[in-house]
C-alpha cells in the first residue's frame, strides 16, 4: 500500500511537469527530489517506470525528471544498491540514445545521470554505455561525451577503459563525416588526454601504478594524425577549434620523437590557425602546451621553428586585449606564457627579436614588446641575468617616447626591472629620471574626450601609474634604496619637475627616515660622492617657497615640510630643535584648514617667521649670503609660478634683513632692480614688498638704492648706472615706474616709523610727486597705492598730531583729479575705490583742509560715485558671470569706501552744524527722481548718522537745532518705492533722535523703549504691502511726535508739508487721518445719515485702490459703529452676497474694539438662529425628490461673522462668546451639508468669480465651516484648529457621506486642547439630540461619542450626562445615529476605564443588543459593536462575561471570513479579547479556539494588512489558552505587531508544535485547510496545501492513519490545475511532503 502512494505521488508530480511555468516546473523538481531523499530506490524506480511507459512525454518534460533522477543519484549515490543502479543506467541510456538526432537538453540530462551513477558504479556504466559502442559502427554523440566526461568526473575509474575505448574509436574516426561527431570526438580526446595526465601525476593514489605514458602513446598519436592532417584543415571554424582545444594536451602523450617528427608540421599548424579565426584563446593555449610539451622532450626542432614562432606571437599582444572580453585577456596571458617558454630556452634569439621592435613607428608594436620585455624580465629572471646590460641599453629609445600607451608599459617595465636588480646597473639612472619626468606630467589638465577604444590614454592615467609606482618602488623594494637615496634629490629643484613635487618628497622623506634608522643621520647627504645634488641652499628654497602653495599638486606642502624636517641636520646642524617644533605645527595648520577655508595671508606670515626664526637660529652670516645668494639664482625659475615668485620675494627681503653684509644687501637689491620682469603684476608686487621687508632692517641701503635707480637710465636719456633698461619701450618704462612707486609706498609702510617719517617728505615723496602726470592706468594704482600707505605709515607713526603734512592738500587734490578723469558711464576701474580710500587716511592727518578743498572734494566723490548707472539686474549678472560677479564686487567695495572717507570728513567736525554741512551735500542725492541715486544716497545718509551717534561725546546740554529739517528729509522716505530705502530711512530716523537724546543730557548707552521700537518696526518695511507700510509708517510718526521737543515741532510739521507734493503717494497718506478726526468729534448726530455715509465709504472704496484710503475708510466705519452699531449691521447685512472685499473690509473695521465687537458679535448669532437654515424645495426635473435651498439672513449673517472674527482684533470678543459662538456654528455646519445656495445667488457668485478671485466661496457648507474654523482661531483654540485640519477634518465636516468623521475629529480636538470649554458647550448641545433634524441628532451624537474617547469627560463630571444620553440614542430611528451611540459606549473603555466597572452589565447588553440589531442589512451597527465590545471587555468584571462569553464567540465566527475587511478585523480581535474571559468555561471556549486556529493561521496572509495584524493579536491572546508552552511562546514571540513574519519558517515551527501536542487533530486540521482550497484570496490559497505540507511534515507515523489520504491527493491534485503559479508551487512542495504519511 505505502509503494503504490509513493508511486502515487511521484506520479502526480511527473504528470504535472506539463506544467509552463518555470517556478512551478523548479518546485516540481525539488518535491520529486524530496521524495528521493525519503525513498530513493523507489523514486528511481517510479521514474523509470514512468518515462517507460510515457513513451511519448515531450523531451522539455522528460528533462525534469531525468534532472531529479541526476539529483537523487548525486545525494545517494552510497545507498543505491547495484538493482536501482542498473535499472537507472539502462533507463538513462535508453533515453540519450532514443534519438539519433542530438537533442541537447533531453541527451545531456539522461548523460549526466549516467555520470553522476558512474561516480560508484562505473563497470556497470560501462558495461552499459559500451553496448552502444560498437566497433565499426559510428556511435551516438553523448556517448562519446558522456565517456569524456566520465574521464573527468572518476579518473581512476575510468582511465583502465581509456585504452580499450581509444582502440575501438581511432578507426570511427575517419567514419565521422558530421562536423558534431567530429567535435565530440575531439571534446573525448581532449578530455582523455587530460585524464591520463592527470592520472599519470597521481600514480601514487592510482589503482593500478603500472600505468606508463607509452600505454597510450601510440593511439593518441594515431588520432593526432586524423585529427592535425585532416580535421584541422576543415572548413568549419568551430570544428578546428575542438581540434586545436584536443591538440594540445594531446601531445604531452604523443611518443617523443613522433612529437619531435611532427613539430615541423604542427607548430607551422597551429600557427596559421592564427589567420582564420578572430578569437585566439584555445590556438594560444594548446600552442603553449605543445611548446612545454616540445621543451620537456628536449626538442631540437624548436630552433628552426623559432622565427616564425616570434613573427606570428609577437602581433598577438600588439593586438590590445578587450578587457569586456574576458577570453581575449586570457589569449594575452597564454602567449605570454609561449613567451616565458621561449625565453627560457633561447634567451638570446628571443632578445634579438625584441629589441629592435622597441625602435618600430607602430605604436601597438612597441607597447607590446614592452608588454613581452616585462614578462620575460620577471618569469626568466635566470636567463635574464647577464642580459641586464644589453636590455638596459635597448631601452634608451622607449625612453623618450611620447606616446602614453607606451609611457605606460614602459613604467611597468621600470617596475619589473626594480625587482630584478636592473636599476642598480648602470643606465639605470636614465630609468629613474623617466619615472619622475612621468610624475610631473600635468594632472590637473582635462584629457581630451575619447572613444573608449582611443589609441591614446590620457596622460593623468600615465602620470598616476607613475606616482604609484615611485612611491611603491620606495617603500617595499630594498635594494632600490641605495639607488634612490640621496638620487631622487636631484629632481627637487629643477622646475620642470614641480608637478612631481609631492610624491618625490613622500619617497625621499621615506628614504631618508630609513636611512635615519639605520643610524645615517649625520651623513644622510654626502656631498663628497654626489656631486649633483642640490646644495641646502637650493633644497631650502624651493621646498620652502612651493610650501606656499600648500595644496596645489596633491597637497604638496604637507609633503614639502616633513621632507624639509627630516633634512634638517643636512640643512644646518643648528635647526634641529627649532624645526623639529615648528615644522609640525605648519603641517598641522594645513591639514586642518582646506583650500577654500586657508588664509594665505596669514599662510605667508607663519613661513616668513618660520624663515625669520632659521636664518636666527643659524645666526651664521656665511651661510646667509649664500642661502640669499642661491635664492636670487632661482627667481628666474619661477617664471610662469607667479605666486610662488611673489612669495620668493618676501623670502629674499627676509633673508637680506637678517644679512649682516649691506654690500651684499646693496648688489643683491641692485640685481634684483636688474632681472625683475616688470611687465607683470605678481612681480612687481613682489619686488615692492621684498624692497618694504629689507628696509625694515636696511633702510638706509634700500632708500639709497632707490635713488639710484630713479637717477638712472632708465627715466633718463644718458646711459647711467642700469645701463641695462636704455632699449626699453614706453610702456615699459611706466611698468618700471609702477614699481618704483610701490616699493616707496612699501619701505614707508614697513620701515620702522621713527625713521622713516623725517624722510618722507624729503626722500620718498620728492621721487613719487614728478609721476602724477600720467594716464597709465598701472602707474595711477600704484601711486594711490603708495601714496595710501605713506599716509598709513604717517597716521600709525604719530597718534598725537604733532607731524604737520604739508603736502597734504597737494595729493588730496591729485586724488581728487584722478576721481574726476574716470568715466561717469561706467565703473570699469578701482581707481575711485582706492583714491578715496587714500583721502579717507589723508584728511585725518595735520592740517585740515580748507572749505573750499573740502567741498571739491566731498562733491566730486558724491557725484562720481552715487550718479553710476545701476548694476545690471540679477538674471544678466548670472549670465555675464565672472565679469559680472568683480564689477558687483568693485561697486561694493567702492561705496565702502565713500562712507569711510565721509565718516574721516565728518569726524574732523562732529557737530550739529558739520551734519548740516554734510546733508546740505546729500540732501539733492536723497530726493533724487531716480531710484538707485536715492538707494545709495540714503544707505550712506545711515552709515554717517549711525557713526555719529558712535562718536558723539556731549559735555553740555545743547540744542540740535536741525532735528526737525533732518528727520523730514528722512521719515517720507520710510513709505519709499524702494525696499532698501524704505530700511535706511528708518535707521536713519532712530539715529537722529538717540542723538537728540543725547544732547538732551542722556548717556550714549541709554535705550529709549520708544525709539527702540522703531528697530521692531523695519520687519515691516521690507515687503511693499501698503497695508503694513502705513501701519509702521504711522507707528514711526507716533514715536517722532512723542521724542522731538516741542520747540522742533513745527519746523518738523513744515517740512512735513514739503512732502505732501511727493509724486509718491505713500508719502502723502497722513493727510486722510483729517476725516475720522471729525467723526469722532461729531459722529454721534449723525444716525440717520449712517446708510448713506456707509454707501459712500463702499463707493469710494470701489472708485479708489488706494491703501491709505482703505485704512481710513476702516477708522470710519469703527466710529460709526461705536455710536449706531445696529444701524451699522443692518445696513451692512443689505450688502450683496457674496461680500465683496470693499465690504469685508468694512465688516472687519468692527472687530477692533472688545466691548463693541462682543455686542455685533451676539446681533448676528440671533440673526443666525432665529430663521430655519433651510427651505425644502421640490425638484420637478428629478421626479418627486426634493432639494435643500439655504435661507438667506442666515447666510448673510455666517459670512459677517467670518469677515469680523478673520480679523485679530476680535480675539477677545470671540473668547466672551466661545460657548453660544461654537455651538451655533456646530449646528450651522451640520444643517447645512448638501444644502445649496438660493438660484438667484448661484449666478451672482458665478458672476463674481468670473470678473475676478472672489473672496471666499459662498456654498453654505464652506461658508460655515471656515466661520467655524476662524472662530476656534480667533478663540485661542489654534491648537484645536490645526489639529481638525492636519487629520483633514474640515474637508470631512462638509462631506455628505463622512461629515460624521469630520466632527469626531473636532471633538478629539476639543478633548485635548480646550477641556475647560465642553461643560457649557455639552449643555448648549443636549437638547440638540431631541432634534427634528436627522442632520443635528448626528453631529451631536458623534460629538457626544468622541467625547467619550477621553478622560476630559471624567474630570468634568459629564461622563454619566453624556453616557445616558448616548444609551437613550439606541432606539433611534436613524442607524447612523445608533451606530455612533455605540461607538461612545465603547469609547468609555479608553475615554473613563474606571468606570467601565461600575456600569459594566449596562454596557455589555448594549453591546450585544447592537450585534442583534435587525435594521443593520450591511453589518454596521455590528462592526461597531464588535469593535466596541472588545475595547470594552478590558475593563468589565469577569462574571458580567462569561455569562454571554459563548453566545459572542458563536455570533462572530462568520464573520471570519467575510468579505468585508472592517468586519474581519473587528470580529478576530474581539475573539481575541474574549480569550481573557476562557477560564470558568475553558473546554467550550477551548473548542471555539481549535474551530477558529486554522482561519487565524491562513488570515496572516490576509491582503489587508490590518486583517493580519488582527490575526496576529488574536493568536497572542489564545497562545496561552491552548495548553502548549511552545505554541505559546511562538505566538508571544513571531507575532509581535512590530516585528515581520517569515510566514512559511513560521508555519514550519507552529505545525511543528500542533503535531508535538495535539496530533490526534491531524485530519481535522487538514479538513479544515481543505475548505480554503476554494478561497477567493490567492495568498490563503496557497498558504493552505503550504499548512497541510508541514503537518505532515512533522506528524509522527503513528497518528498517520487517521488521514484520508486518497480525498487528500485528489483535492491537491485539484489544486495543482488553480491558475495562479504561486499556489501550483506550494502545492508540488506539499506533494513531495507527503511520503512523510505513507
Amino acid at each position: 500500500m505505502t509503494e503504490s502512494r509513493i508511486k502515487r505521488l511521484a506520479t502526480t508530480l511527473m504528470d504535472a511537469t506539463t506544467d509552463k511555468d518555470p517556478l512551478v516546473q523548479e518546485q516540481i523538481y525539488n518535491a520529486l527530489c524530496y521524495l528521493g531523499e525519503s525513498e530513493p530506490e523507489e523514486i528511481l524506480n517510479s521514474c523509470d517506470e514512468y518515462l517507460r511507459q510515457h513513451d511519448k512525454l515531450a523531451y522539455p518534460h522528460r528533462v525534469i525528471i531525468l534532472k531529479a533522477m541526476e539529483t537523487v543519484v548525486k545525494n545517494n549515490i552510497a545507498l543505491l544498491d547495484k538493482s536501482t543502479a542498473k535499472v537507472v543506467i539502462f533507463l538513462a541510456s535508453n533515453e540519450m540514445t532514443k534519438s539519433k538526432e542530438v537533442i541537447r537538453d533531453w541527451q545531456q540530462a539522461a548523460s549526466n545521470v549516467l555520470v553522476a551513477v558512474g561516480q560508484r558504479f562505473i563497470n556497470k556504466v560501462m558495461e552499459e554505455v559500451l553496448t552502444k559502442f560498437q566497433p565499426g559502427i559510428l556511435p551516438h554523440y553523448f556517448v562519446m561525451q558522456t565517456f569524456a566526461n566520465l574521464s573527468v568526473s572518476n579518473v581512476f575509474g575510468m582511465v583502465p577503459f581509456l585504452n580499450s575505448i581509444l582502440g575501438t574509436m581511432l578507426p570511427m574516426l575517419g567514419m565521422a563525416k558530421q562536423d558534431h561527431m567530429k567535435s565530440v570526438f575531439c571534446y573525448a580526446l581532449q578530455h582523455f588526454s587530460e585524464s591520463i595526465q592527470e592520472y599519470l601525476a597521481n600514480l601514487d593514489k592510482a589503482p593500478d601504478p603500472t600505468v606508463r605514458k607509452d600505454t597510450f602513446s601510440n593511439e593518441i598519436f594515431s588520432a593526432y594524425e586524423v585529427l592535425f592532417n585532416s580535421w584541422l584543415q576543415h572548413r568549419e571554424a568551430k570544428l578546428r577549434l575542438a581540434v586545436v582545444e584536443a591538440l594540445g594536451p594531446m601531445s604531452y602523450l604523443m611518443p617523443s620523437e613522433k612529437l619531435e617528427e611532427q613539430l615541423p608540421k604542427l607548430i607551422p599548424g597551429i600557427l596559421a590557425l592564427y589567420k582564420k579565426h578572430t578569437e585566439a584563446f584555445y590556438i594560444s593555449k594548446s600552442l603553449c602546451q605543445i611548446l612545454e610539451a616540445s621543451v620537456n622532450i628536449g626538442s631540437r626542432s624548436l630552433d628552426v621553428q623559432l622565427d616564425s614562432l616570434l613573427g606570428t606571437l609577437h602581433p598577438q599582444i600588439c593586438a590590445p586585449a578587450d578587457p569586456s572580453v574576458p577570453l581575449t585577456v586570457k589569449s594575452h596571458t597564454e602567449v605570454l606564457r609561449c613567451f616565458t617558454v621561449l625565453a627560457c630556452s633561447f634567451p638570446d634569439r628571443v632578445l634579438a627579436f625584441l629589441l629592435p621592435k622597441l625602435e618600430s613607428s607602430n605604436e601597438r608594436t612597441r607597447v607590446g614588446t614592452l608588454l613581452i620585455m616585462r614578462q620575460i624580465i620577471n618569469s626568466a629572471a635566470s636567463q635574464m641575468e647577464i642580459k641586464k646590460p644589453f636590455i638596459l641599453s635597448s631601452m634608451k629609445l622607449p625612453l623618450q617616447d611620447s606616446n602614453n600607451k607606451v609611457k605606460r608599459a614602459v613604467v611597468q617595465v621600470i617596475s619589473a626591472m626594480a625587482h630584478h636588480g636592473y636599476l642598480e646597473q648602470p643606465g639605470g639612472e636614465a630609468m629613474m629620471e623617466f619615472l619622475v619626468r612621468q610624475c610631473a606630467l600635468p594632472s590637473d589638465a582635462q584629457p581630451k574626450k575619447q572613444p573608449p577604444d582611443a589609441d591614446d590614454l590620457a596622460s593623468d592615467s600615465v602620470q598616476s601609474i607613475s606616482v604609484n609606482t615611485l612611491f611603491l618602488l620606495s617603500t617595499t623594494v630594498d635594494r632600490m634604496n641605495n639607488v634612490l637615496w640621496p638620487y631622487l634629490l636631484e629632481f627637487v629643484t629643477p622646475i620642470q619637475f614641480t608637478n612631481a613635487l609631492t610624491p618625490l618628497c613622500k619617497s625621499l622623506m621615506y628614504l631618508a627616515m630609513k636611512k635615519q634608522e639605520e643610524g645615517e643621520n649625520s651623513s644622510l647627504i654626502r656631498y663628497d660622492l654626489n656631486a649633483n645634488l642640490p646644495s641646502p641652499y637650493a633644497l631650502t628654497t624651493r621646498l620652502l617657497v612651493v610650501s606656499s602653495q600648500p595644496y596645489v599638486g596633491d597637497c604638496r606642502g604637507t609633503a614639502a615640510l616633513r621632507l624639509l624636517n627630516v633634512l634638517h641636520y643636512s640643512v644646518h646642524p643648528a635647526l634641529d630643535q627649532l624645526w623639529s617644533k615648528k615644522v609640525p605645527l605648519l603641517v598641522e595648520h594645513i591639514e586642518e584648514n582646506t583650500e577654500k577655508s586657508l588664509s594665505q595671508k596669514e599662510w605667508e606670515e607663519k613661513l616668513l617667521l618660520f624663515l625669520q626664526e632659521t636664518l636666527a637660529a643659524v645666526s651664521d652670516n656665511t651661510w646667509i649670503c649664500h642661502f640669499v645668494t642661491e635664492m636670487c639664482r632661482q627667481l628666474n625659475s619661477y617664471n610662469g609660478f607667479p605666486l610662488e615668485k611673489n612669495f620668493l620675494y618676501k623670502c629674499i627681503g627676509t633673508t637680506l634683513g637678517a644679512c649682516a653684509s649691506k654690500d651684499l644687501v646693496q648688489k643683491q637689491l641692485q640685481e634684483l632692480l636688474e632681472t625683475a620682469r616688470y611687465h607683470e603684476e605678481a612681480e612687481r608686487e613682489g619686488l615692492a614688498s621684498c624692497f618694504g621687508i629689507c628696509a625694515i632692517n636696511h633702510l638706509e641701503e634700500t632708500l639709497a638704492k632707490l635713488e639710484d635707480f630713479v637717477r638712472s637710465d632708465v627715466f633718463k636719456k644718458s646711459v647711467g648706472l642700469f645701463s641695462i633698461f636704455k632699449d626699453r619701450s614706453e610702456t615699459e618704462v611706466e611698468k618700471i615706474k609702477s614699481t618704483l612707486i610701490l616699493c616707496y609706498g612699501y619701505v614707508a609702510a614697513y620701515a620702522p616709523k621713527e625713521l622713516v617719517l623725517s624722510r618722507i617728505e624729503t626722500d620718498i615723496l620728492k621721487n613719487i610727486f614728478q609721476y602724477f602726470n600720467t594716464k597709465d592706468l598701472t602707474l595711477k594704482l600704484c601711486l594711490i597705492r603708495s601714496i595710501c600707505m605713506i599716509s598709513q605709515a604717517i597716521y600709525n607713526g604719530v597718534k598725537c598730531g604733532d607731524f604737520i603734512f604739508s603736502r597734504k592738500a597737494e595729493l588730496v587734490a591729485q586724488m581728487v583729479e584722478f576721481i574726476k578723469a574716470e568715466p561717469l558711464e561706467a565703473m570699469r576701474t578701482p581707481v575711485r575705490q582706492r583714491a578715496m580710500i587714500t583721502c579717507t587716511y589723508l584728511v585725518i592727518l595735520e592740517p585740515h583742509l580748507s572749505d573750499p578743498d573740502r567741498t571739491e572734494l566731498i562733491d566730486t566723490c558724491l557725484a562720481n560715485v552715487l550718479a553710476l548707472p545701476p548694476l545690471e539686474p540679477t538674471k544678466e549678472r548670472d549670465e555675464n558671470g565672472g565679469d559680472a560677479l568683480h564689477k558687483e564686487m568693485l561697486y561694493g567695495d567702492t561705496i565702502s569706501a565713500l562712507k569711510d572717507l565721509l565718516k574721516s570728513l565728518l569726524q574732523r567736525n562732529l557737530t550739529p552744524h558739520g551734519l548740516q554741512d554734510m546733508f546740505a551735500h546729500l540732501g539733492p542725492w536723497i530726493k533724487s527722481n531716480k531710484e538707485h541715486e536715492r538707494e545709495r544716497a540714503v544707505e550712506v545718509s545711515a552709515a554717517l548718522l549711525d557713526f555719529y551717534l558712535s562718536k558723539l561725546n556731549v559735555s553740555t546740554v545743547i540744542p540740535f537745532y536741525n532735528l526737525g529739517v533732518l528727520i523730514a528729509l528722512f521719515s517720507p522716505r520710510c513709505s519709499d518705492s524702494l525696499a532698501s530705502v524704505r530700511q535706511h530711512a528708518v535707521d536713519c530716523v532712530y539715529c537722529l533722535l538717540y542723538i537728540q537724546l543725547c544732547y538732551e543730557g542722556f548717556a550714549r548707552d541709554h535705550r529709549d523703549e520708544m525709539v527702540e521700537g522703531l528697530k521692531a518696526l523695519k520687519k515691516g518695511l521690507e515687503e511693499p504691502d501698503f497695508t503694513i507700510l502705513f501701519h509702521t509708517c504711522n507707528n514711526i510718526a507716533m514715536v517722532i511726535g512723542k521724542r522731538v521737543p516741542p520747540d522742533q515741532l513745527m519746523s518738523l510739521l513744515l517740512a512735513m508739508f514739503e512732502g505732501l507734493a511727493d509724486p509718491d503717494k505713500n508719502c502723502s497718506r497722513a493727510a486722510t487721518v483729517m476725516i475720522n478726526s471729525l467723526l469722532k468729534e461729531r459722529g454721534g448726530v449723525l444716525q440717520e445719515k449712517v446708510p448713506d455715509i456707509m454707501s459712500i465709504i463702499h463707493s469710494k472704496l470701489e472708485e479708489v485702490d488706494e491703501e491709505h484710503i482703505r485704512k481710513a475708510a476702516q477708522q470710519t466705519v469703527y466710529i460709526l459703529a461705536s455710536q449706531h452699531k445696529s444701524v451699522v449691521v443692518s445696513s451692512l447685512l443689505g450688502s450683496s452676497l457674496p461680500f465683496d472685499s470693499h465690504a469685508c473690509t468694512m465688516w472687519r473695521s468692527l472687530a477692533t474694539e472688545p466691548t463693541l465687537t462682543s455686542q455685533i458679535l451676539e446681533q448676528l448669532l440671533e440673526k443666525v438662529n432665529r430663521d430655519v437654515p433651510y427651505k425644502e424645495s421640490k425638484c420637478f426635473l428629478l421626479g418627486s425628490g426634493s432639494e435643500r435651498i439655504a435661507t438667506p439672513l442666515p447666510l448673510a449673517a455666517t459670512c459677517a461673522l467670518y469677515e469680523i472674527m478673520s480679523a485679530p482684533e476680535s480675539g477677545a470678543a470671540v473668547l466672551g462668546l466661545y460657548p453660544p459662538l461654537f455651538v451655533t456654528l456646530l449646528l450651522r455646519v451640520s444643517c447645512t451639508v448638501g444644502v445649496q445656495l438660493p438660484k438667484n445667488l448661484q449666478s451672482r457668485e458665478r458672476r463674481s468669480s468670473s470678473h475676478g478671485p472672489a473672496p471666499r466661496s459662498l456654498h453654505p457648507c464652506s461658508c460655515a465651516v471656515e466661520t467655524l474654523k476662524v472662530m476656534l482661531l480667533r478663540g485661542g483654540s489654534e491648537e484645536v484648529a490645526r489639529a481638525v485640519g492636519s487629520a483633514g477634518g474640515w474637508e470631512l465636516m462638509a462631506s455628505p457621506e463622512r461629515h460624521h468623521d469630520g466632527i469626531t475629529v473636532l471633538a478629539r480636538a476639543m478633548a485635548r486642547h480646550a477641556g475647560p470649554r465642553l461643560p457649557l458647550i455639552v449643555k448648549n448641545l443636549v437638547p440638540t439630540l431631541s432634534s427634528v433634524f436627522d442632520s443635528q441628532r448626528i453631529t451631536t451624537t458623534a460629538f457626544f461619542a468622541e467625547l467619550l474617547n477621553s478622560n476630559v469627560v471624567n474630570d468634568l463630571i459629564l461622563l454619566e450626562t453624556i453616557m445616558d444620553n448616548m444609551t437613550g440614542r439606541q432606539k433611534d430611528a436613524c442607524m447612523l445615529v445608533r451606530m455612533l451611540a455605540l461607538r461612545g459606549l465603547g469609547n468609555i473603555a479608553s475615554g473613563s476605564p474606571e468606570k467601565v466597572r461600575k456600569h459594566g452589565a449596562k454596557l455589555l447588553a448594549s453591546m450585544v443588543n447592537g450585534m442583534d440589531d435587525k435594521d443593520d442589512p450591511h453589518n454596521l451597527v455590528a462592526l461597531e459593536a464588535m469593535s466596541s465590545l472588545s475595547k470594552l471587555l478590558d475593563h468589565v468584571e469577569d462574571r458580567d462575561v462569561q455569562s454571554m462569553l459563548l453566545h459572542i464567540a458563536i455570533r462572530i465566527r462568520p464573520f471570519f471570513d467575510s468579505e468585508q475587511p472592517d468586519l474581519r478585523q473587528s470580529s478576530i480581535v474581539l475573539f481575541g479579547n474574549l480569550t481573557k474571559f476562557s477560564e470558568g468555561s475553558c473546554e467550550v471556549f477551548f473548542e471555539q479556539i481549535l474551530n477558529g486556529l486554522v482561519t487565524l493561521l491562513l488570515h496572516l496572509q490576509d491582503p489587508k494588512p490590518e486583517v493580519v495584524k488582527a490575526c496576529k493579536f488574536a493568536l497572542r491572546m489564545c497562545g496561552p489558552s491552548m495548553g502548549c508552552e511552545g505554541l505559546c511562546d511562538m505566538f508571544l514571540n513571531h507575532l509581535r505587531e512590530d516585528r515581520s513574519l517569515h510566514y512559511g519558517e513560521f508555519m514550519n515551527n507552529v505545525c511543528k508544535h500542533l503535531m508535538q501536542s495535539y496530533p490526534e487533530m491531524l485530519n481535522r486540521l487538514i479538513l479544515t485547510n481543505l475548505f480554503y482550497f476554494k478561497s477567493n484570496w490567492v495568498d490563503i490559497r496557497a498558504a493552505a496545501p503550504m499548512f497541510i505540507g508541514f503537518l505532515v511534515l512533522h506528524v509522527d507515523e503513528d497518528h498517520c492513519q487517521q488521514v484520508d489520504l486518497d480525498q487528500l491527493i485528489s483535492a491537491l491534485n485539484l489544486l495543482l490545475k488553480d491558475p495562479v503559479p504561486a499556489v501550483r508551487v506550494k502545492v508540488a512542495e506539499t506533494l513531495g511532503r507527503l511520503v512523510r504519511i505513507l
